[in-house]
């Protein structure tokens, strides 16, 4: 609800604002769950060594079940840790989801890489997938120029089918020294 100043309305126009303003302050407010996120100590780690806060909280539990060159395909039920309020896998769950599995063909197609940047992702949401759905996580590569490559990613609920997301993830890879 948008209201415009204007002294024909003016009592109207700023009363909606006031309860506009009200709501967007009631939605920043922290919770408990996010309050206790907020007080996690996250300790460094040794790159190589040990596993990131990261790859233990985002990434833990995908299962790779097929690799062919220009092809991957993974599995990943989704945990509680990955759910919104509302018990769906979470978007930006999804678009790490299209972010890692997208990366991993160029690892795939045997390159050797220093460097995997993100140029583009581009991700339509067409369905939700719920708490412990296993989903289908496919990649393929859609083609390479040089040292810039572009895979397209597809989720989708494995029992029933439906696609979740599909997304379109352009990479710059930067090959290692010869030397």
């Amino acid at each position: 609800m948008v209201f415009f100043f204007s002294p024909s309305n003016s009592n109207l126009s700023w009363r909606a604002k006031k309860i506009d303003m009200e709501k967007a302050k009631e939605s920043l407010e922290l919770n408990k769950e996010v309050e206790s996120v907020s007080r996690l100590t996250i300790h460094p780690h040794r790159v190589g060594v040990e596993g990131s806060f990261y790859e233990d909280f985002a990434v833990r539990g995908i299962r790779v079940d097929r690799v062919e060159p220009g092809f991957v395909s993974c599995t990943l039920k989704v945990p509680p840790r990955l759910t919104d309020k509302s018990g769906n896998l979470a978007i930006g769950a999804v678009a790490n989801l299209v972010d890692e599995v997208g990366a991993t063909i160029v690892q795939v197609e045997g390159l050797s890489l220093t460097m995997n940047v993100s140029v583009d992702m581009s991700i339509s949401f067409l369905g939700t997938a719920k708490l412990n759905d296993e989903l289908e996580i496919v990649s393929k590569v859609l083609g390479r120029r040089g040292s810039y490559a572009g895979a397209i990613v597809v989720v989708r609920n494995k029992e029933t089918g439906e696609l979740i997301a599909e997304g379109r993830h352009s990479l710059f890879a930067k090959q290692g020294s010869k030397l």
